[in-house]
């Protein structure tokens, strides 16, 4: 398999931030990032990290210290990283998890490696793409379009804080790449029932008849139009608006294909605890972020994330039978609901510490507890 390699800019940041991860003492034996190489578009795009561990370490609170230091250092390297390097990764994983088939398939299937073993990344890859059609799937790529569609995404809401370089070429970029070209990945994903490894992929690779020049335009967002000039974001946000409209024939209604009991549930285990594992260290940058780096945006977006975590807790917790369903609802309650606000990080960060056995367990949950 021929592993297409970042640009260099993002190479780069890769190498800097396995440095500072390592000075820091995280621990990660690997590192991956959300998209391909084709998707990291400079200067516009963050870089998306995921953590690999070999096992979950002793103390979860001590471990996001240091990874919200590593990230603040990297980020202080650069006035660009602000933008490049917008947030402390997403998800921590261990091995197990990965080797037990527990990550998300879909999620996994947009993974590109920084650092690590590539013998066992492509392992994981394969097995994302092979793995059967399921019910995750289809919550992991309607989940996108319902994030979008239906006015909800707003040009606006896309912060340009932390952007040091061309507002309106960015605002091109966010139409193009954090509306139009996700709704088509997810869409594409539907329609074929196929893993889509990325934007660019799904842009290239899914041309429904009539709309090839709309994914050609989101392609090429960037470049300029009949008169040479480039587009300007509202005259790219009404073409997408119209070219999702009509990809959103080109898929079929919502189906539920069988649940695969268990496996599932231990997925959205995974999920959660991978999310919940690297929040603290996310509050800790937002709330410290170095000097010249806006965060205020980053922590009212935190609302959503948590949301859906409680969510997903409560489904879990159902009825309370089981002890893992007790600690699920346990940790259920240490989840702030509401917006979210500096005050609402730190009086997290001070309950998860009152209650940090409750919060250990629940990050520490191995793959034969979550699917005995």
């Amino acid at each position: 398999m021929v592993v297409a390699e970042a640009p260099p800019l993002y190479l780069g940041l890769g190498a800097l931030y396995e440095r500072e991860l390592d000075a820091h003492g995280v621990g990660a034996v690997m590192l991956t990032h959300k998209w391909q190489p084709a998707d990291l578009l400079a200067p516009h795009s963050d870089i998306d990290v995921r953590v690999l561990l070999p096992e979950a370490p002793g103390d979860w609170e001590e471990w996001n210290h240091r990874l919200a230091a590593a990230h603040k250092s990297a980020v202080r390297r650069e006035v660009s990283h602000g933008r490049l390097l917008e947030h402390p990764p997403g998800f921590a994983f261990t091995v197990a998890e990965a080797d037990g088939r527990l990550v998300s398939a879909p999620e996994l299937a947009t993974w590109s490696l920084i650092s690590g073993s590539a013998r066992d990344f492509q392992r994981w890859k394969s097995q994302a793409q092979m793995a059967p059609w399921c019910e995750v799937d289809e919550r992991f790529y309607r989940g996108i379009l319902q994030a979008r569609l239906g006015g909800r995404y707003q040009l606006a809401a896309d912060s340009t804080d932390n952007v040091v370089e061309d507002i309106t070429a960015y605002r091109r970029h966010c139409v193009a790449w954090h509306y139009l070209a996700p709704c088509w990945f997810a869409a594409a994903a539907l329609a074929t029932r196929t893993r889509c490894p990325g934007k660019t992929a799904a842009l290239t690779q899914w041309r429904p008849d009539g709309l090839d020049t709309y994914a050609e335009l989101c392609l090429r967002h960037s470049e300029g139009g009949p008169d040479g000039r480039p587009h300007s974001p509202r005259h790219l946000l009404r073409a997408a608006h119209v070219s999702l409209e009509a990809a959103m024939h080109r898929i079929p209604d919502a189906s539920r294909p069988p649940d695969k009991g268990n496996e599932s549930t231990g997925t959205d285990w995974v999920m959660t605890a991978g999310m919940l594992r690297v929040r603290v260290a996310r509050w800790l940058y937002y709330l410290d972020p170095p000097s010249g780096v806006a965060t205020d945006y980053l922590i009212r977006r935190e609302a959503k994330e948590l949301r859906s975590a409680a969510q997903t807790l409560n489904a879990l917790a159902k009825d309370g039978a089981s002890p893992t369903q007790r600690l699920a609802a346990r940790m259920t309650g240490l989840i702030p609901t509401g917006p979210t606000t500096a005050d609402t990080l730190r009086a997290t960060i001070a309950h998860w510490h009152r209650q940090k056995s409750t919060v250990r367990d629940f990050l520490s949950l191995t793959p034969s507890d979550v699917n005995p």
